[in-house]
């Protein structure tokens, strides 16, 4: 389990992250929404420390990780799927899902349930990244981040710019793995209904703080819809 405790960052002298607190369950879809700018992207990359966060703490499976690197992170077991994907678009699809397992003992093979998951990758693995559809390239992205069997998966804005047949498909991986019970996963989205769809847990976020929480049965009833309204 993910557990984040007031953690606070700062971009200079801007205050961007205020005590926010959180927590990711094995077998649970964790969402934050917000409107944009709130932070939410900035959350994520202090999960992964691609950022400093200035005070509080990040735990997973009771390990402190809030001092530890990037690559120490994945080795930990969060696997990130950035907003805009940022596949290597130079690689074939067999060379991007390689680059998932770079923590791993050299000649580790790639997971062959990748392929169950999406089906498509395995027909395309000698193509070049950059030559996938926007939606191809989305699922590649979510595939190398599961490539290492990670603990908790980390994904900001799925569906972003993807056609509706595969945001369908990414919703059905992305509950079908929480339904495993190995997993927690913390999804950031902007897509309303996509997130009511898939949340165990929501979290609401403006100005940098939780503005709201609770569970993802309950979203209609507590109007989170409203919230993050433009």
């Amino acid at each position: 389990m993910l557990q984040v405790n007031n953690i606070n960052q700062y971009y200079g002298g801007s205050h961007i992250l205020r005590d926010v607190s959180l927590q990711a369950e094995l077998g649970k879809v964790t969402v934050v929404l917000g409107r944009n700018g709130v932070g939410k992207t900035t959350l994520l990359k202090s999960l992964m420390g691609l950022v400093p966060i200035r005070s509080g703490s990040i735990e997973l499976d009771g390990k402190p990780l809030h001092q530890a690197t990037p690559y120490e992170r994945a080795r930990a077991g969060l696997g990130f799927v950035p907003q805009g994907r940022e596949i290597f678009g130079r690689l074939t699809v067999q060379e991007n899902l390689a680059m998932g397992l770079a923590g791993k003992p050299a000649g580790t093979p790639v997971p062959a349930e990748l392929f169950e998951l999406f089906p498509v990758l395995k027909q395309m693995l000698g193509r070049r990244g950059g030559d996938l559809s926007g939606g191809q390239q989305q699922q590649l992205a979510i595939a190398r981040a599961l490539a290492a069997k990670p603990r908790l998966l980390i994904l900001d804005e799925p569906t972003e710019g993807i056609q509706p047949s595969i945001i369908k498909d990414i919703g059905r991986v992305i509950r079908m793995l929480a339904q495993r019970g190995d997993m927690a996963i913390l999804l950031v989205e902007q897509y309303y209904d996509f997130a009511r769809e898939l949340a165990d847990d929501y979290i609401v976020m403006e100005r940098g703080a939780v503005l709201a929480h609770g569970k993802g049965r309950n979203m209609e009833i507590d109007d989170v819809r409203s919230l993050v309204a433009i």
